[in-house]
């Protein structure tokens, strides 16, 4: 159960990435979210969601 968890959580990072990769956001600031992402693997995406993605 915990492996599944863990490949959920990868794959919506991932997901998330792609996303934050192909907005039009400048580059320092695609880094640090990116950043968020990679060390907040569950809040990052949550975070680029609600605060982040433009709407």
């Amino acid at each position: 159960m915990g492996r599944l968890i863990s490949l959920a959580i990868l794959v919506i990072d991932i997901l998330v990435i792609i996303d934050i990769v192909k907005s039009n956001k400048d580059t320092e600031r695609k880094v640090l979210w990116i950043i968020a992402v990679v060390f907040l693997p569950i809040l990052g995406p949550i975070l680029w969601y609600f605060i982040g993605k433009d709407k």
